[in-house]
């Protein structure tokens, strides 16, 4: 025998024969694509963390589990994946990644995004507006090209604070004035109350008021009340009150004042909440001193601290649920397991949804009173750029959820 025609026979016999599993893969796929037998990969879950922070912006990290129905891998370069965090409907970040390779079963993919600071003071807006909550969603699509349709995965958390709540107090507490002028104390302050006013683009008010009691028998009067507000040490207002008020003997006056938190500040203040060096990560201490003016009945004024009305309170808030796994909870075949609910102080609940259903672009997620005397009761008779990567497959080889059971989807419960 020719060795040449052999080998050229051998040869051509391999491409037949690569040339046919070509052409029954192609008939496979294409079959199955016809019947509906392979599945759309999907998204599973979704953990977002904040990494690196600078003075301009803050980094996110993100982990996303997709899941593979199908026997063989993606590998077409056709899934593209595309996510939104956004804040009060306010969008803080975007990422994605087009063309990824997914093995079968559960794959974890990771990519960076980063939020810019000065987009904080708009959240911070609209935080306050609607009364110290925020709503955490986050949206990612993954579509196969290939396969020729989309699913759209949902997750939400609930965020509450309370900063201003506790300003609330009807203890009754002296003014000292410390001074041989005059006997102490000079004033008593019976209740305490703040809110916040009217917010801007440019201030956040906060409204406060002050019952003062006068247990003297000659009138004082208040010329002023000086304020300085910080947060983690960043100095957010300072003022003073510009009216005179009188209070009579033996009688109660109210004072009211506000100070305009300045929205500007926020973003340097956001830095300080994520630095678990300050006050831990995402912790924050709001503080208000305060100062008064009173002229005493000699036509003499005096300086008061009122060290005893410093208001202290620690905001802390966990935006992501970090070190919460986001799969926790009823696994139900939507891949819901939020109960809706928030707490108070930065709780949250997580809420997924994410069926894994083939879509056509649709998105489918769907001071108390004393009658002693010199007690302060005001009777008569005393006194709150991307840069995506995807880390190696990893890959489950049994499509199988936790308690053994198959799965019938595109979603593979974690």
């Amino acid at each position: 025998m020719n060795p040449r025609k052999a080998l050229s026979a051998l040869v051509g016999s391999k491409r037949r024969t690569a040339l046919l599993a070509l052409l029954v893969l192609g008939g496979t796929v294409g079959g199955g694509l016809a019947l509906g037998l392979f599945g759309v990969p999907s998204v599973a879950a979704v953990d977002n963390s904040f990494g690196g922070v600078t003075n301009e912006t803050t980094g996110i990290e993100t982990e996303l589990t997709a899941s593979n129905p199908n026997p063989v891998g993606v590998s077409l370069d056709s899934l593209d994946i595309d996510y939104t965090v956004s804040m009060n409907d306010i969008e803080m970040a975007r990422g994605g990644r087009e063309g990824i390779r997914l093995g079968t079963g559960n794959s974890t993919l990771k990519f960076n995004t980063g939020l810019q600071n000065d987009d904080i003071p708009e959240w911070w807006v609209a935080h306050v507006r609607d009364g110290e909550r925020t709503t955490v969603r986050i949206d990612v699509t993954a579509t196969s090209g290939i396969l020729g349709r989309g699913v759209d995965f949902s997750q939400t958390r609930e965020i509450e604070t309370d900063l201003l709540g506790a300003f609330a107090s009807e203890e009754t507490r002296p003014v000292n004035a410390d001074s041989a002028l005059v006997d102490d104390p000079v004033l008593y302050v019976n209740e305490t109350q703040a809110g916040w006013g009217p917010v801007s683009e440019s201030e956040t008010p906060i409204d406060m008021a002050f019952t003062v009691y006068n247990p003297n028998l000659e009138p004082y009067a208040l010329t002023e009340i000086g304020y300085a507000v910080t947060m983690n040490d960043v100095e957010m207002a300072t003022g003073q009150t510009e009216e005179r008020y009188v209070i009579p003997s033996r009688r109660t006056e109210t004072i009211e004042l506000t100070t305009g938190l300045r929205n500007e500040r926020l973003d340097e203040w956001w830095v300080t909440h994520l630095d678990e060096e300050v006050n831990g990560h995402q912790v924050s201490d709001l503080r208000i001193e305060f100062y008064a003016v009173i002229e005493l009945p000699s036509g003499q004024d005096i300086t008061v601290p009122l060290d005893e009305f410093t208001y202290e309170e620690t905001v802390e808030t966990d935006i992501f649920g970090e070190g919460d796994d986001v799969r926790d909870g009823d696994a139900n075949g939507d891949g819901s397991d939020g109960d809706g609910g928030s707490t108070s102080g930065g709780g949250d609940t997580d809420d997924e949804s994410g069926d894994g259903s083939s879509t056509d672009g649709d998105e489918t997620s769907d001071g108390s009173d004393s009658d002693t005397d010199g007690s302060a009761d005001g009777t008569d008779d005393g006194g709150d750029a991307t840069d995506e990567t995807v880390d190696e497959n990893t890959t489950d080889d049994d499509n199988t959820t936790d308690d053994g059971g198959q799965t019938d989807g595109s979603v593979l419960p974690l």
